[in-house]
């Protein structure tokens, strides 16, 4: 619950009606009680969404992958069930074609993709972005999707610490802390700490394999910050070390010599730095120079396979920012990305090489404004790469708000990038099959969007609709293709066509004070050319329901979230015929639901929260293929569709010395 003081001095008007009381009567301020919304819509151009901690704060939110249980147009889910690697999807598409950013640096790309969505503590987040859509020009050309834009916690936040506590059913246990010092009234600096031990060993479904790997994970950040009048610094460094071990619990398979077992380890560091020089003040001109470095080292085991790869990517972005007038604003910037992959692989069928690719580009964009009625963002980028030469990327971004209670958006643009293929899927190296990789192009694809906003009067209050329509199509890709072959798993350029199409629709209606309601839908069409026929995606859901409620007592004491997915079913790879005559699988999965809650206890200082995943109780029921012979050749862990583990209880406290909840 949110206080907001506000002082009303033409509230004496209003007393003033009163002429018995006129003299006895006099009142400076009141007490308005309202509650932050923990989404909020962008008021840009851009369509998008913004999660504040209050909506963090509805579920255990441990990671960015648990960041989005009640949002609906963000899913997440395992990409197999070997290594415990899990994807993001937007507009219907794989992650991967989904710009990371942390505070608009680019971030987790090439090896880091398959888990990088457990290297961002839930605790240490202070909102997400999620942009849809080609997004903006200035953090690159690889949006194809969308942006999703981490913000960490600040430095000069308030000065205390927090901490986090949180153990679950399945044997997880969570320390988290945060600590801000103010070392002068320019200079502050923040350390982020946090400690992951998963260590059940759990095999719900008895098929001799781990559930999820056992991971115990290190992460360490230490950020500062510098603001003068005219010149501020944000910079820092970060290091993660995370262990994962999964495979066989026993043997189960009188011909097995030894244990089926994955393992990764890696090794993470990474450091940022973003100088700005503000030129004028009035007129919003601004020089900004920034950038980041990361190496990855990851040490992997798949079975007999072993992959090592050591991944470096340096970023730096000179950019001028100024408002023309108050209505056009311009933004020019260069940019250079350094990307590198030093791989080795064995026992595999098949070789990589080192990768390396260096981009220089240059952008601008334009914006104008009308008031809060109309918004156009025209943007466009040159660059050139070392594997690709040169080529151009435009976007375009129109907003229209025609009444006061309805505002649409349209959006055109391209976007490009470089597969990774070995690196970005490398927890296919679980699967039996060969696996072989063509020599791959760049990925181009375009996207168009349209979406409308509606605030509607209801019974004294506001309903909130948003409906959207989103097309991707792609020119170039790099198709991951299971149904050719039974016996292989085939990476390779687009042959035909691919493109995707997603419908949602979402309304938010607070029913009575404290109440939140919300609910969601999503439809898509997703279809890729797989050996000269055009199918679906597999593994891919066709639609998606969501229904949240979300209460908070007056008081502000006690909350209340409940959520309910329900997930579309979708096509599985094409089966094959087993030797007894049976099919390996059958040729679609079935919807599923999962209901998740949350009871959370406010005090001053602390909070206790306890809730539930997945309560009910909704298991696929084979998530490996042929695990009773993981040697063999159909053996295959990586068709996951639908939850790996049953019910899933937890509890945790936050409590913060000296700083707000």
């Amino acid at each position: 619950m949110v206080l907001f003081m506000l002082l009303l001095p033409g509230f004496t008007a209003a007393i003033a009606q009163d002429t018995d009381s006129l003299e006895t009567q006099h009142l400076e301020e009141v007490t308005v009680k309202a509650r932050r919304m923990g989404t909020a819509r962008m008021s840009g151009a851009v369509n998008g969404l913004t999660i504040g901690r209050e909506e963090l704060f509805r579920a255990a939110c441990c990671n960015l992958g648990e960041s989005f249980t009640t949002n609906p147009s963000v899913d997440v889910s395992y990409s197999d069930a070997a290594t415990g690697a899990r994807q993001i999807r937007l507009l219907g598409l794989s992650g991967i074609y989904v710009q990371m950013l942390t505070e608009n640096l680019p971030d987790f790309q090439g090896v880091a993709a398959p888990y990088s969505l457990e290297y961002v503590p839930g605790p240490w987040m202070q909102s997400i972005q999620v942009s849809k859509g080609a997004s903006s020009v200035r953090n690159g050309y690889q949006s194809i999707t969308g942006q999703i834009d981490i913000e960490y916690l600040k430095p000069d936040d308030d000065e205390g610490v927090t901490a986090n506590l949180y153990g679950n059913s399945k044997s997880r246990m969570e320390v988290n802390a945060d600590a801000n010092f103010h070392l002068d009234s320019h200079l502050s600096t923040e350390i982020l700490a946090h400690f992951q031990d998963d260590y059940g060993h759990h095999d719900e479904n008895h098929d001799g394999f781990l559930d999820q790997p056992d991971v115990r994970q290190w992460n360490l950040q230490n950020r500062w910050k510098w603001k003068g009048d005219r010149y501020l610094f944000h910079g820092g460094l970060g290091l993660i070390r995370e262990n994962r071990e999964g495979g066989q619990t026993h043997h189960t398979a009188p011909e097995s010599h030894h244990l089926f077992q994955t393992g990764v380890v890696t090794d993470r560091y990474v450091g940022y730095m973003k100088h700005a020089f503000i030129l004028d003040p009035d007129h919003g001109s601004n020089i900004a120079l920034m950038g980041n470095v990361a190496m990855h080292l990851m040490d992997a085991t798949y079975g007999h396979r072993t992959y090592h790869v050591n991944g470096k990517n340096a970023y730096a972005q000179l950019m001028y920012e100024c408002n023309i007038t108050e209505k056009h604003n311009l933004s020019l910037g260069v940019s250079l990305q350094h990307d590198f992959l030093a791989q080795k692989l064995r026992n595999a069928g098949f070789e990589v090489s080192d990768e390396q690719e260096t981009t220089t580009g240059a952008y601008a964009q334009y914006t104008f404004t009308l008031d809060t009625r109309l918004a156009l963002m025209l943007g466009g980028r040159i660059d050139h790469s070392s594997r690709y030469g040169t080529f151009g990327t435009p976007r375009l971004h129109l907003k229209w708000r025609p009444a006061e209670w309805m505002t649409m958006r349209i959006s055109a643009g391209q976007g490009r990038r470089t597969a990774h293929a070995l690196a970005e899927n490398s927890q296919l190296l679980a699967s039996g099959r060969t696996m072989t990789i063509d020599d791959l192009q760049q990925e181009k694809a375009y996207n168009y969007g349209a979406s409308g906003a509606f605030d509607i009067p209801l019974m004294r209050k506001t309903l909130r609709v948003n409906a959207e329509f989103y097309h991707t199509r792609f020119s170039r890709q790099a198709v991951v293709d299971y149904d050719s072959d039974a016996a292989q798993i085939h990476i390779a350029n687009l042959q035909g066509r691919s493109f995707s199409n997603t419908f949602q629709i979402d309304a938010s209606y607070p029913l009575f004070e404290g109440l939140e309601l919300s609910a969601a839908w999503r439809w898509n069409e997703v279809k890729t050319t797989y050996g000269g026929h055009l199918r679906e995606k597999p593994l891919t859901s066709r639609y998606k329901g969501l229904v949240s409620a979300s209460y908070k007592t007056p008081l502000g004491l006690w909350q209340v979230d409940i959520n309910l997915q329900l997930n579309g079913g979708g096509r599985m790879p094409v089966p094959y015929q087993l030797a007894d005559g049976t099919m390996s699988w059958p040729e679609r999965f079935r919807a599923y639901e999962q209901l998740s809650a949350q009871l959370t206890r406010w005090f001053r200082h602390f909070s206790i929260y306890v809730g539930g995943e997945n309560l009910t109780a909704f298991r696929q029921e084979q998530v490996i293929i042929d695990a009773e012979h993981p040697w063999g050749t159909s053996f295959d862990p990586t068709l996951v569709w639908g939850p790996v583990h049953g019910r899933l209880f937890y509890a945790g406290i936050r409590v913060n010395i000296g700083k707000k909840l």
